[in-house]
Parts: structure tokens; C-alpha cells; sequence
């Protein structure tokens, strides 16, 4: 029979996530294990398997549409078995029939525009966010009811969702000259966004205005007017900056949403401690002198960082509201910068792992995190994370914790400085300058000076990171 496959939950509290590509074609046949999917949630791309071998009967979602956790997104079909069966695995899962519009879109029937009216189709995605133009976000939590879509002038019907059509409506584009990207050729938000992205700005107003005087003419007597969203102008003021709007994506709407949940409720408080770098420096150039893989200064702040965690274990927790937990072994997250934002991937049990398989899985890692290949339990733990600007220049900065983590430590590039030798002669150094980042409610101000400290003496005597 039939069998009906759900979004999953694939990162815990999400609510949505979006079918980034489809590995399978309708009618594919599919093995247990098969990767179906490739999904994408706030932070990483997760891939979705098959869980029971069959056909593929029908997609319900495009690509690049976000939908809801817990909405049927494909139905897997047994041999000798149809639209008839896929139809009724629907129904028993208690799916609308507005959320099978695709299926309709398969096999348009003439009738519809003549007789009974046609079913209109599913928005772009369930759950999808709505553009709001009253709101500069370009985001609104609630949907507003959609007109059922109408057939177009030519008799032939016109595929595309109620948000598409009202957001076309809105600027003035007919939908008969934008091409569709969903499934069979259903012209989903993605498509109205490029179509606009190529207008040009003279074109838009006079077709705004060509469909602005029937609509006003249309307006029964009386009715009162809906106050006009604000629309950009057609083009700058002469002499005026020209600017550009970048939608922001789900990742960068993780990233904003965490952070400022971070700063608004995690009491932050910043230790600053100057190191001393030149037997750092010097033990790193012969280690890399016969190692088979070049080591980083990161690769022996990390090895620092674990250490100093284990000597002062009251420092190696997070905040759980009703508890604190303190943990034996080491995971740390990594900032890493990509296209689309920071991520922290995390890697695991670096007070156990040798400085060499430190540097190999940070550079797996890194290399996957930018090329969004991460797995989501690999975004996942981690009691402390490490922000490293130094290969940029950056002198010092302060970086924002992530909960429910007790530190962060920012490191800064290690410069030439004047610094005192141990004989007391005045003589330049090179000075690496870290700030941490500590949770109060974890860490006692006590607590994280004896931490810092204990990361210091190791950074100065990097020896003691080897043994």
C-alpha cells in the first residue's frame, strides 16, 4: 500500500525546513537506505532516507520550498499501484486537498474552467513565511486568506500559488510571461522574485498602473480602500547612493534570532589576557617542519583550550535553567565563517585527541561547513567554542556566547609588541591578545580568571599542550 513520508524533525525545536534538492524523480523506484532528499534547516543540509523500498508516486513539495515538521512531502507506492492508492493514503493522513495541488497540476482538466470551479492550489510551501510590505523584515508569522486562483484570458490554466498571484497582483506583473521552477512547471515565489530582479523599473510602474485603474474601477461604491503597501520608487534620485535589498535566509534568521537571544538574556561578562606567542611560534614552525599536514596556531589554542578545561573542570558546563552540568570530557565548537554565516561545528573529545587528528577534523569540518555538508549532530553539544579573527588581522574583540554553552574565547592575530624578558629588559615579542566570553550564572568571575589563566600558562609553555 501507499505510504505516506513526513517532513522530519531534523533539528530539535524546529518547527519548518526546506526541500533543498530532490534526489528522485516520480516514478524512480527506491531502496531502503535510498537517500530521497537533501534538506536544509537553519544550519546545515540533512539528507532524508528512505525508510521502506517502493516507487515514487508523487512529490508534494519543490524544491526550495519550506514546509512545516509533520507534512507529508512524498508517497511511496507499491508495484501495481496509482493515483487511486496515493489519493487514499492521503486521505486516510488527514491531508487537505489543497495540499496535493500538485497533483492537479499533473493533469489539468478542461471542465474545471467551465462548470465547477477549479480547486486552487497550495501555497508555495505550508508554513512558508509571507512577505510582508509593511514590515522591513520582509517577514509575517501570519498568513492572510487567499483568493481562489482564477484561469487566465487564453482558457489554458495559469499554475502558480495564491501568494504568487497576490504578490504579482501587487506589482503589476502578468503571470503569463514568468517561466515556473516548481513541479511541472508551477511558478512558485523563488520564480516571481527572479522575474523582478530582471524587470526593469519603467516596465513594472506601467504595468502597476495599467492594472491599478481597473482595480480602482472595479471597487464597489462606498467600499473603503485598504491603505497601499509603500513601494520602492522606480529609481534613485539623481545623485543618490544606489543600494541593493539582500533577502535574508533561513540561516541568517537562525543566526540573528540566536544571537540576539544570546545577548538579551545570558549575562556576558569578558575577561582580556595578553599571551606571550614566540615559543608558540617557534614549536609550531618544527612541528610543521616533518608533520604531515601543516598545524595551525587554532590547532594549538584548541589543544590550550581543552586543557585549561580539564584543570579547572568547574569551567566545562552549561546552563540547563534548573541545573548546571559539568562534563569529563572536551567538546568544543569551532567558529567557522562561510558564504552564508558563521557556523559552529564541534569537535569532540579534543582533551583525548592527538594535535595532529585535532588539525585534520577541524579542516573536515571547515571544509564541509562551507560547502554545507555538515550533518546536524555535528552543530550539536559542545560546552565552550573558540572564535579565531587572528588570520584576518584582528587585534582583539569580544564575541557573543551560544547558549547553553559557559564560554567563548575570541583570539586575536599575534603581533609584534614591546614585552618585558624575564631578565627585565625591555624587548619585543610577539603577543597573542584573547578575550573570553563567560555566562555568569555558570561561571563566577573567580572561576573564569582561573580558567584564563590556566589557557595563558599553556599558550606561554606550549610544550605542556603536547604532553
Amino acid at each position: 500500500m501507499a505510504e505516506i513520508i513526513r517532513m522530519p524533525e531534523v533539528m530539535a525545536g524546529a518547527t519548518e525546513a526546506a526541500i533543498q534538492t530532490w534526489l528522485v524523480a516520480e516514478g524512480a523506484t527506491v531502496a531502503v537506505g535510498q537517500t530521497l532528499a537533501e534538506i536544509e534547516t537553519d544550519k546545515a543540509t540533512v539528507e532524508l532516507s528512505a525508510e521502506a523500498s517502493g516507487t515514487v508516486g508523487r512529490l508534494l513539495v519543490g524544491e526550495g520550498d519550506s514546509v512545516a515538521v509533520g507534512d507529508v512531502i512524498v508517497v511511496l507506492i507499491a508495484d501495481g499501484e496509482g493515483a487511486e492508492a496515493i489519493d487514499e493514503a492521503l486521505r486516510v493522513a488527514g491531508v487537505a486537498a489543497a495540499e496535493s495541488a500538485p497533483a492537479a497540476e499533473r493533469a489539468p482538466d478542461a471542465s474545471s474552467s467551465a462548470g465547477t470551479a477549479a480547486q486552487p492550489p497550495a501555497e508555495d510551501a505550508p508554513g512558508d513565511p509571507e512577505p510582508d510590505p509593511a514590515d522591513g523584515s520582509g517577514v509575517r508569522t501570519g498568513a492572510a486568506p487567499e483568493a481562489p486562483a482564477e484561469p487566465d484570458d487564453s482558457g489554458e490554466r495559469l499554475f502558480a500559488s495564491p501568494l504568487v498571484r497576490r504578490l504579482a497582483a501587487e506589482q503589476g506583473v502578468d503571470l503569463a510571461g514568468v517561466s515556473g521552477t516548481g513541479p511541472h512547471g508551477r511558478i512558485v515565489r523563488r520564480d516571481l522574485e527572479r522575474h523582478l530582479a530582471g524587470l526593469p523599473a519603467e516596465t513594472a510602474a506601467a504595468e502597476a498602473a495599467g492594472t491599478a485603474a481597473p482595480a480602482e474601477a472595479a471597487a464597489p461604491a462606498g467600499a473603503v480602500a485598504e491603505p497601499s503597501a509603500p513601494q520602492a520608487p522606480a529609481s534613485p534620485a539623481e545623485g543618490a547612493a544606489t543600494y541593493e535589498d539582500i533577502p535574508v535566509d533561513r540561516m541568517r534568521r537562525a543566526i540573528a534570532r540566536r544571537l540576539t537571544e544570546s545577548k538579551s538574556t545570558v549575562p556576558h561578562f569578558y575577561l582580556v589576557a595578553d599571551c606571550q606567542a614566540d615559543a608558540l611560534l617557534e614549536l609550531r614552525a618544527r612541528v610543521n617542519e616533518s608533520a604531515p599536514r601543516k598545524i595551525s596556531v587554532n590547532d594549538f589554542v584548541l589543544k590550550a583550550v581543552a586543557a585549561a578545561l580539564v584543570e579547572v573542570p568547574a569551567a566545562n558546563a552549561i546552563w540547563l535553567g534548573d541545573s548546571i552540568r559539568r562534563f569529563t570530557g572536551v567538546d568544543l565548537a569551532v567558529a567557522v565563517a562561510t558564504d552564508g554565516g558563521l557556523l559552529t561545528p564541534v569537535v569532540r573529545g579534543v582533551d583525548r585527541l592527538p594535535l595532529s587528528q585535532v588539525s585534520a577534523t577541524v579542516a573536515d569540518l571547515a571544509e564541509r561547513a562551507r560547502a554545507g555538508r555538515l550533518r546536524q549532530h555535528e552543530l550539536e553539544g559542545g560546552s565552550f567554542s573558540v572564535s579565531n579573527l587572528g588570520m584576518y588581522g584582528t587585534a582583539q574583540f569580544s564575541a557573543i556566547l551560544n547558549p547553553p554553552q559557559s564560554g567563548i574565547l575570541a583570539v586575536g592575530a599575534a603581533r609584534p609588541m614591546p614585552v618585558v624578558d624575564p631578565d627585565g629588559q625591555l624587548t619585543v615579542g610577539s603577543v597573542m591578545t584573547v578575550t573570553l566570553s563567560a555566562d555568569h550564572r555558570v561561571l563566577d568571575g573567580a572561576i573564569a580568571a582561573e580558567w584564563l589563566a590556566a589557557f595563558q600558562r599553556r599558550i606561554e609553555n606550549p610544550l605542556s599542550i603536547l604532553i
